[in-house]
C-alpha cells in the first residue's frame, strides 16, 4: 500500500510558476515510476509527465520546455515545477506512484491559471 499526498497547488496568474510536491509513504522502498496527471473541467485525465525511479522523464508534448519533473528517491518525494504557466494548464493536478503493477493516486492539488 502507498500513500499519496499532493501539495503546492493555488492560483497563479499567466505566465507565473508554481511548484507541487507530493509525498509518498507506506511500500515506499518498492515504489518505480512516478507521475503527474491532470484533469480539467469536461475532460478526461491527461499525462504531464512521469519519472522512473532511475530518473528517465516523460512529458507531455503541452508542457515539454515549461514543466519540470524531479524526485528525491531517499524520501519518495516528487516535484513538478511549472514555469510559464498558461490559462489551458488549469486543472487538478495528480500524483501517481506504481507498485507492482498498481497504480496509486493521490487526492488532487487544483491549480488555477489565470489569464
Amino acid at each position: 500500500q502507498v500513500q499519496l499526498v499532493e501539495s503546492g497547488g493555488g492560483l497563479v496568474q499567466a505566465g507565473g510558476s508554481l511548484t507541487l510536491s507530493c509525498a509518498a509513504s507506506g511500500s515506499v522502498f518498492s515504489i518505480g515510476a512516478m507521475g503527474w496527471y491532470r484533469q480539467a473541467p469536461g475532460k478526461q485525465r491527461e499525462l504531464v509527465a512521469t519519472i522512473t525511479s532511475g530518473g528517465r522523464t516523460n512529458y507531455a508534448d503541452s508542457v515539454k520546455g515549461r514543466f519540470t519533473i524531479s524526485r528525491v528517491n531517499t524520501k519518495i518525494i516528487m516535484y513538478l515545477q511549472m514555469n510559464t504557466l498558461k490559462a489551458e494548464d488549469t486543472a487538478v493536478y495528480y500524483c501517481n506512484a506504481r507498485l507492482n503493477s498498481h497504480d496509486y493516486w493521490g487526492q488532487g492539488t487544483q491549480v488555477t491559471v489565470s489569464s
